[in-house]
């Protein structure tokens, strides 16, 4: 059975991927292709090689996001991607995608030519560092003869990617919005992330039909795309909001039951 598993981006957000993960192996559920843009390219990548959510949340919490050791020196943004390099490199030693034992997808934006590109092949861990570069705080990404950001800045739940390869489809969406009070704003960059997750809200929604499953819990809207200290809360309503959407569809349990006698 080809069971695909579609993660959006969203920052620290992401933790709640690596709850829905868990949630998914207590119920012996076991992707076989991810798509991923910015932290859902991220666990979708640690996932795929063969780490446990125990480890893929040892890495978010390890990671320094705002670390002024990385601040980027003559290039087009506060922090340099590329220094998170050594890092990723502890958790994915070997760089490629072909060393993954699930087949995966990465999105990123190519900056210089305003367009959505699919990396699948060759080196892993500069494309998931340029799907990452959240556009303004962190420099774009070179790769060959391009640089590249945020893979969410056109796509931010790339469904259409897994499109007629697989049976059923799941996908966690981490970028849920609720109406706000101006005291909810107490940056401006608590603006430009709300402007920029309106915007994408409103294309993701349309995607959500060629889901059979959808787990995008609400409650996630009051946490910021840095917000690291609450890490715990993050991937614990992801693990609770993946558990209640599985028990409560049972046409995919029976269709998953199939599909397993099928095999």
């Amino acid at each position: 059975m080809k069971l695909g598993l579609v993660l959006s981006g969203g920052g620290m957000r992401g933790a709640a991927h690596i709850g829905a993960i868990k949630a998914l192996q207590e119920h012996d559920i076991s992707p076989t292709h991810i798509a991923g843009t910015s932290a859902g390219a991220i666990v979708g990548a640690l996932y795929a090689y063969g780490h446990s959510w125990q480890d893929i949340m040892k890495f978010f919490k390890s990671i320094q996001i705002l670390d002024i050791k990385k601040y980027a020196l003559n290039k087009p943004g506060f922090f340099d991607a590329e220094k998170f390099y050594p890092l990723f490199k502890t958790f994915i030693k070997n760089d490629s995608f072909e060393a993954l034992e699930k087949e995966l997808q990465v999105t990123a934006t190519n900056l210089l030519k305003g367009n959505l590109e699919v990396f699948d092949k060759g080196e892993l861990i500069r494309p998931l560092l340029a799907s990452a570069a959240f556009p303004g705080v962190f420099a774009p990404v070179k790769i060959a003869d391009s640089y590249y950001i945020d893979g969410g800045a056109l796509n931010n739940f790339p469904v259409e990617i897994l499109k007629d390869k697989c049976d059923i489809t799941i996908g966690v969406y981490v970028n849920a919005i609720q109406d706000q009070e101006i005291t909810d704003f107490k940056r401006s960059f608590n603006v430009v992330e709300h402007a920029f997750k309106m915007k994408s809200v409103k294309e993701d929604l349309k995607k959500f039909s060629a889901c059979d499953l959808v787990i995008s819990p609400k409650a996630l809207s009051k946490y910021g795309t840095f917000d690291k200290k609450k890490l715990n809360e993050i991937f614990d309503i992801g693990y609770q909001s993946t558990v209640q959407a599985f028990n409560d569809n049972e046409e995919l349990k029976m269709r998953l039951t199939m599909k397993k006698l099928e095999a």
